[in-house]
């Protein structure tokens, strides 16, 4: 007597409380360990002042990563080409605190409410200047962060498809590069031209788009050329388990418990965040990192379905043919 059946329920009973005990560390962990972990903050001011400054923030340890600019002129830039999430500037009126709420609401309030705190201890008020504001139609980021997930769940769908129909080798490729360049088209149609979250350069930002979802569904789909269906799976659960809870969309990666920060910049969710802020706010500061991120991913992808493709067919050439006079049992 078989088996199978029981061994089939066996390995649904544990299986599904396992994906969901991971799923759950994976989202929960993040969002419930929120707090700042090397932010990049900048102090500009008098050297003594700037200095006692810099004391007083270095008793958050590990809060911050301190970079010092000459004047107001400067940190403004710093916070305006992504150096820095924000800069406080010693002035003989009290402290200016800049911030760029385009570069993550969250972390520009968790700064004002730091810097205020302080002062208010000192007996002085904080003047807080937005640099770089998030945009009017959507001044918490909460469009910007909700694109994260229909973006993976494209690219995961764009892979699985072509996949499944069978595709391989140039014609995958052809099918992923145009099913990706019709989502970056439609997705900025609704977060530019429809939404107005996005304020940048349009052909930018779709492009932008479809390179992220270009780099999950190559990812995708070339796992799945090489190990089978099994890499649809295994591609899709990296990018949904790890790559959208780990992005920081919805704050920064500096404010992500480690390692979860550092994994989260290489997947291609967190990645494509980060572009997309850069070229839709910054004008494409601090772009190359995430960009050459973005491309890596597609490459390796769409190098892996060539390569499955030729594998294949060299396995089939390299299968023997039947033989026609080969005798056939009657009967």
């Amino acid at each position: 007597m078989s088996h199978t059946p029981d061994r089939r329920l066996i390995a649904v009973v544990v299986l599904v409380p396992v994906l969901a005990a991971l799923a759950l560390w994976a989202f929960a962990w993040p969002a419930a360990r929120t707090a700042p972990r090397d932010l990049p903050l900048g102090v500009a001011g008098p050297p003594a002042a700037a200095d006692r400054m810099e004391r007083q923030l270095e008793g958050h340890e590990g809060a911050f990563e301190i970079h010092r600019y000459t004047g107001e002129a400067a940190a403004r830039d710093a916070v305006e080409d992504r150096a820095v999430y924000g800069a406080i500037v010693v002035t003989p009126q009290g402290p200016e605190l800049l911030t760029a709420s385009a570069a993550g609401p969250a972390v520009a309030q968790l700064l004002q409410q730091a810097v205020t705190r302080q002062a208010v201890a000192e007996g002085t008020q904080v003047r807080t200047v937005d640099v770089v504001p998030a945009p009017q139609s959507d001044p918490r980021g909460a469009a910007l962060n909700s694109s994260v997930l229909p973006l993976a769940l494209a690219g995961i769908a764009a892979g699985a498809v072509v996949t499944l129909l069978g595709l391989r080798g140039p014609r995958a490729v052809a099918a992923l590069l145009g099913a990706s360049t019709l989502v970056g088209l439609v997705a900025a149609g609704i977060a530019h031209s429809w939404l107005g979250v996005l304020t940048g350069g349009w052909w930018a930002e779709a492009a932008v788009l479809g390179l992220s979802s270009l780099a999950v569904s190559g990812a995708v789909a070339g796992l799945a050329a090489l190990m089978g269906p099994a890499g649809i799976g295994i591609a899709g659960g990296v990018v949904m388990l790890l790559g959208n809870p780990f992005s920081g969309a919805s704050s920064a990666p500096q404010m992500l418990p480690e390692p979860a920060g550092a994994i989260g910049r290489w997947l291609p969710p967190g990645a494509g965040t980060t572009l997309l802020r850069s070229v839709s706010y910054f004008d494409g500061a601090a772009a190359t990192g995430p960009a050459l991120t973005l491309a890596w991913w597609a490459a390796l992808g769409l190098g892996a379905v060539l390569l499955g493709g030729t594998l294949r067919s060299r396995k089939r050439a390299g299968a023997p043919a039947a033989d026609p006079r080969e005798p056939t049992a009657v009967g």
